[in-house]
């Protein structure tokens, strides 16, 4: 990897979480400088390049359109093909961009803002989804407990370190969701409800209790993933374990992974820090995989909002 680089939009946290439109305008100011940094850090010239990835999909249409076209035109004026790559499938290859990579076939419990899945992953361009939300994703969890904490966006590595802080002594429920799929939506509402009503005994309850609530709220998330996820391999007979998305960066949900792996003897992996939430790396890791198949798109190539691994 020669090069990763990443324009944040710190614009997002005064809405309390991702604006669209404003994604998209963002993308568009960000897409041409980053391109032209990352180019002068890996030391080539776009006359060098073979082929040029983006994201499909899934996500915002407006950031994805401004990605695809700015693709198209940049690889037509090149002469060369484009590879297309789906987000989730990004997510899970960021564990072959660096040593160590998972034996196939392994599983990985991809968990982000909007997706959580525990996908077989047979070969590169091979995975399959035994399980998937059937509503709202964990990392969707974190943030709105967050808001209802009063905690910026994203609210989830506040909630992380917050977490280290404080002990889980309110307990929360898990969702009965039969065989691999999750739920948090009736997590997230039961976490409403407690905090109304310990809020009408104690105005103050929120800001002396932070750190406990963000340490419960925390610790049921990671188990309710970490159930699902353990079930997988029991039922799949699979030791070789990962973790990848954004909530994949969270610390308790790290260490209960490798605690449970030497509980019951999985190899597991975890990507680093800056292949775990949304960047360029993993799609391109992804791309290489593709290349190698000579699986390319053409001009008529359009972004999918939803677009299923």
């Amino acid at each position: 990897m020669l090069a990763n680089c990443v324009a944040t939009q710190d614009v997002h946290r005064a809405y309390g979480g991702v604006v669209p439109e404003v994604a998209s305008r963002a993308h568009q100011v960000n897409i041409i400088p980053v391109v032209d940094l990352a180019l002068k850090k890996a030391g080539v010239v776009k006359e060098d390049l073979s082929a040029i990835a983006f994201t499909r999909g899934p996500g915002l249409l407006g950031s994805l359109l401004v990605g695809v076209s700015f693709a198209k035109g940049l690889a037509l004026s090149l002469g060369i093909p484009m590879i297309e790559v789906n987000h989730m499938q990004g997510h899970v290859l960021a564990h072959f961009i660096e040593d160590p990579k998972p034996n196939f076939p392994f599983l990985c419990l991809t968990v982000s803002g909007g997706h959580t899945q525990i996908v077989v992953i047979k070969s590169p361009l091979e995975m399959e989804v035994i399980g998937t939300t059937i509503d709202d994703a964990a990392g969707e969890a974190f943030d709105k407990t967050g808001k209802l904490l009063g905690l910026e966006y994203p609210a989830g590595p506040i909630i992380d370190r917050l977490a280290k802080l404080g002990t889980p002594r309110f307990e929360f429920p898990e969702p009965n969701i039969p065989e691999l799929n999750f739920s948090f939506s009736g997590l997230k509402t039961s976490i409403l409800y407690f905090l109304k009503r310990e809020l009408k005994k104690n105005p103050e309850f929120i800001n002396e209790h932070l750190n406990d609530i963000c340490a419960s709220v925390q610790t049921r998330i990671v188990s309710v993933l970490m159930n699902k996820l353990k079930k997988a391999s029991i039922q799949s007979g699979i030791k070789e374990i990962a973790v990848a998305g954004g909530v994949s960066a969270n610390s308790e949900l790290r260490e209960q992974l490798i605690a449970t792996g030497e509980e019951l003897g999985w190899s597991t992996y975890v990507p680093k820090l800056e292949y775990c939430t949304d960047n360029a790396a993993m799609i391109a890791i992804t791309a290489y995989y593709k290349y190698q198949k000579g699986e390319f798109v053409g001009q008529d190539i359009v972004p999918m909002s939803r677009y299923a691994l």
